[in-house]
């Protein structure tokens, strides 16, 4: 996650998705519980604030996904969008849409939310003076390109595309044909905004008010964010306990610990060095399931070091370099699979999931990778620096096994060291301020079942989450061409080129897919995680 721009066939998906439905063990409905009960889970601090469109890692659309409620909802087994605030969305020519709302729906403060709401939120997400991070999600919208140019200033505050009709109407106008437009309205940047985060930005940012199952009660950076069950909340969709703590964690070691001494109701990302006693220690407690998740190493493409002539060459000998099987048995216990494409398992073969695209250039071949690295000039400086953080994930442990599997195959112990950055949130902000000295981490958590998704946010130039840099018209131009395609089966196979084109540069190297994993306390019941890996906290039972 985050920061996808548009998808297009997620209807095509979900039957993949279907087959590898979520929730695990025997999580069980658990009876109807304490509905006014309070549970625990581990968290991470967001890297920005809450708002919708300036969201696009995972930390921050945990709390998005529970304060808000758009157009659509991602359904938490199967993916597919269905219809939330949406009571329909019409188009006779898959460019311009009219969209009712249903009536009934307020924010928690009380204000009704009506298509302003929407339309108001998407004008801000897309000016650029407002510097939102998902802006690029508008970008199919007619009058992008004067809210949110390439270059120089914005020339218009608004898109021409967006027009409220009256209370529960608007229209959208986009600048392409676009045939499931509607299916990626579930995402958080589409959510819909009251007047108070306009009126008061800075006090709405302190306490968000949005139209979810659950408020913000409070929130002390570096400690816990407490979200409690709204009673007046008007969606099918209720919560079944009375709120969740998210406790911070800057280590998800200590977080486990904390589950199995009583003080933790619930770990979502449980530790790689607990998974060999994970299923002794929690029974049927434990969640891993698969997810729409891939881990990767990207590249600063904004150093010449790493972009010069011959350095795909380089950056093809250190995948070559990296022994994925060895790697995700004896540090994951199999948790993990190796990739052998930049998408996910889940998508199936008609979603775009295409097994062994990556070719030789993902097979662990450790004279081959001294051949390529030798022959694209060398290491920059001698040594590759892998940047990662520490307070979320079992980061250092695959880490400091990528770098021993390139330091092996190379013959050279100092090939490869690690660089650790203590939050999230720091390692964030020196990749957004372009301070990565060599490879880093870049995990992705789908936001729609889809290899758009995989592909465009990450690779396309200038694309909201390509956190590298890195550029190739080849690629942009079959992107454009797949997004054009209304033939779902031609769509794909263009996409598919433009992986390739990848691959040859090497623009990134897919390390392994990832499963969701969770533990939970025996005061919990009907956990589950959903194809993007993340609690259904509503549905939680606690007591």
């Amino acid at each position: 996650m985050r920061g996808a721009t548009h998808a297009r066939w997620a209807v095509c998906a979900a039957a993949a998705l279907a087959a590898t439905a979520c929730g695990g063990g025997d999580s069980g409905s658990g009876g109807s519980g304490d509905t006014g009960a309070v549970l625990s889970s581990s968290w991470g601090d967001p890297q920005n604030p809450l708002e919708p469109a300036n969201t696009n890692e995972v930390q921050g659309g945990k709390v998005l996904d529970m304060i808000f409620r758009s157009l659509k909802k991602y359904d938490p087994e199967t993916g597919k969008a269905e219809d939330m605030l949406a009571e329909k969305i019409d188009t006779s020519d898959s460019q311009n849409f009219t969209v009712t709302i249903k009536d009934g729906w307020t924010f928690s403060n009380g204000e009704k939310v009506t298509a302003k709401s929407f339309v108001d939120a998407w004008n801000y997400g897309a000016s650029l003076k407002n510097n939102q991070k998902n802006a690029y999600f508008f970008g199919y919208i007619e009058g992008y390109d004067k809210t949110h140019p390439a270059e120089g200033k914005q020339s218009a505050d608004t898109l021409s595309g967006l027009k409220v009709v009256d209370d529960r109407t608007f229209t959208v106008k986009l600048s392409q044909k676009f045939s499931t437009f509607p299916d990626t309205l579930g995402y958080p940047a589409y959510a819909p905004l009251p007047r108070a985060f306009f009126d008061d930005h800075d006090a709405w940012v302190a306490k968000p008010v949005g139209n979810g199952p659950y408020t913000v009660d409070s929130y002390t950076k570096g400690s816990q964010m407490s979200l409690r069950a709204w009673d007046g909340y008007p969606g099918p969709d209720k919560a079944q306990n009375g709120g969740v703590d998210l406790k911070v964690y800057t280590d998800n070691n200590t977080a486990y610990t904390d589950l199995m001494a009583g003080n933790l109701d619930l770990v979502d990302d449980v530790p790689a060095a607990q998974l060999k006693n994970v299923r002794n220690d929690l029974g049927d407690r434990y969640i891993n399931t698969p997810a729409g998740i891939i881990q990767t190493l990207s590249f600063p493409f904004y150093d010449d070091a790493w972009n010069k002539a011959g350095m795909e060459k380089v950056r093809t000998g250190l995948s070559r370099a990296i022994n994925r099987e060895q790697i995700t048995e004896t540090i994951f216990q199999k948790t993990r699979t190796p990739a052998t494409d930049w998408t996910s398992p889940v998508l199936g073969q008609d979603g775009g999931s295409k097994e062994g695209l990556c070719g030789d250039a993902c097979d662990y071949d450790a004279d081959a990778a001294k051949k390529l690295i030798e022959q694209g000039g060398g290491l920059p400086g001698g040594q590759v620096k892998i940047t990662y953080n520490t307070d979320t994930g079992s980061h250092r442990e695959w880490v400091d096994a990528v770098c021993n599997s390139i330091n092996n195959a190379l013959d050279n112990d100092k090939a490869c060291v690690g660089n650790p950055i203590g939050t999230f949130a720091d390692f964030r902000n020196q990749i957004t301020d372009r301070k990565m000295p060599g490879p880093f981490r870049a995990g992705w958590q789908m936001d729609y079942p889809l290899i758009q998704n995989f592909l465009q946010p990450l690779y396309y130039t200038n694309a909201s989450s390509n956190d590298g840099k890195w550029t190739n018209k080849e690629f942009d131009q079959l992107v454009d061409e797949a997004n054009a395609e209304t033939d779902t089966a031609t769509a794909v196979e263009k996409f598919q080129q433009a992986e390739e084109v990848l691959r040859d540069h090497m623009g990134a190297i897919p390390l392994w897919y990832q499963s969701g994993s969770a533990g939970y306390s025996d005061r919990l019941s009907n956990v589950k995680l959903n194809p993007f890996s993340v609690p259904v906290y509503n549905e939680i039972k606690v007591g």
